[in-house]
């Protein structure tokens, strides 16, 4: 997707504002119709199987990349992205699915585990791509593309067992939660809301760390390269951070960890609000990229813990809505502020992360502090 702007050039478009409102449109439609959607796949998810409505998704991409390689109008890419946004959703059920598999004790470890997937897949795609396309050229590339989604169709048909799973999901198919009663378990609303912030804070470096890095001296030649060595070293950590967050929530409950991480990553987006020179952004990227890491699967376990499987579909699925609200948001907020100042970027994250810190121990109950949802509760809500 990187490379989605020259692609459109090869369909005929010379225009640079043509070129970037094409490719502004076909980027932003997926993630859009992805965040209206998403609850309503978990919800069928819940209904009729995790197992199924991943197979379905991953299908219908198989399908739309494969279209990708044969259009002649930029017209025909955004449709097929489209698409591709109406049948996404995968992303929220894998994680729905790796807390369905794990032992209670162990759910924060699965979810970390794929989140680190979620994570190194963007920050390794490019590069992988970039080769692709210069072996075999932009269109053959999404044939590669497509042939990357039938390996996971493979994988999840093959090797994902459901059979337990689906087991509970019938026997508690009496529960029928309705997205009201989802949004009335404990502490869920403010994970929501805990998730989008973080999505925000961490999509915010996106349109202005190129810019930042040539403000702070270096050559516009050099740039894209230390951009790019910020950008993986962040999701490099981002990645780790997802990893050991199981271990954190052996030894101290979801809210400690979220607001101790939240505060870390304040830091280090401090550390770049004040930074002279390029020194202190290797130093910060680290700091907020573990925070980021934590703080995320620690806030995703939370709201798995207090979700009961039948729901589980529906509940990560609106958690994904506001993970994705805060990506489609984050790049458009601060790349006004960075008209003013691009500093004033990383305080605004700072000052977000700073809120969450000392806001999480304020508002988060403590797991079990409240009644559970029974079916009976449930009809009442």
């Amino acid at each position: 997707m990187p490379f989605l702007p020259l692609y459109f050039q090869t369909l005929g478009l010379r225009d640079v504002g043509e070129i970037a409102l094409w490719s502004g449109l076909s980027l932003g439609v997926t993630p859009a119709l992805t965040a209206l959607l998403s609850p309503f796949w978990g919800r069928l998810a819940d209904r009729y199987g995790r197992k199924i409505m991943v197979e379905r998704s991953l299908f219908s991409f198989i399908v739309v990349m494969g279209g990708m390689a044969f259009v002649t109008r930029p017209w025909h890419v955004f449709a097929l992205r489209a698409v591709q946004g109406f049948f996404a959703g995968y992303g929220a059920l894998t994680l729905t699915m790796a807390a369905d598999s794990a032992p209670r004790d162990r759910m924060a470890s699965a979810i970390g585990t794929v989140q680190t997937a979620q994570r190194l897949g963007p920050a390794i795609g490019p590069i992988i791509g970039g080769a692709v396309a210069q072996l075999v050229g932009l269109r053959w590339a999404f044939f590669v593309t497509a042939v990357f989604y039938v390996i996971a169709l493979v994988l999840v048909f093959v090797m994902y067992d459901e059979s337990e799973v689906h087991h509970e999901l019938l026997k508690d198919r009496t529960t029928r939660l309705s997205f009201r009663s989802v949004l009335a378990f404990e502490n869920f609303i403010l994970l929501m809301a805990v998730i989008f912030t973080l999505q925000f804070v961490d999509r915010s470096f996106g349109p202005v760390l190129p810019l930042f890095v040539t403000e702070l001296g270096t050559s516009a030649a050099r740039a894209p390269l230390v951009a790019g060595l910020l950008f993986s070293l962040g999701a490099g950590t981002g990645a780790i951070g997802h990893h050991v967050c199981g271990a954190l929530l052996r030894r101290a409950s979801a809210r400690a960890v979220i607001t101790a991480s939240a505060g870390l990553g304040a830091l280090g987006a401090l550390a770049y609000s004040v930074a002279g020179g390029i020194g202190l952004l290797i130093a910060g990227t680290p700091i907020f990229g573990l925070a980021i890491g934590v703080s995320t699967t620690a806030a995703y376990t939370a709201a798995g813990a207090v979700i009961p499987s039948a729901a589980r579909g529906a509940g990560f699925g609106l958690l994904t809505t506001a993970s994705l609200v805060g990506l489609a948001i984050s790049p458009i907020v601060n790349g006004f502020l960075a008209a003013t100042s691009i500093r004033a970027v990383f305080i605004l994250d700072a000052v977000a992360l700073l809120v969450l810190a000392a806001g999480v121990p304020r508002l988060m109950l403590p797991e079990g502090s409240s009644p559970a949802l029974t079916p009976e509760t449930a009809e009442d809500i």
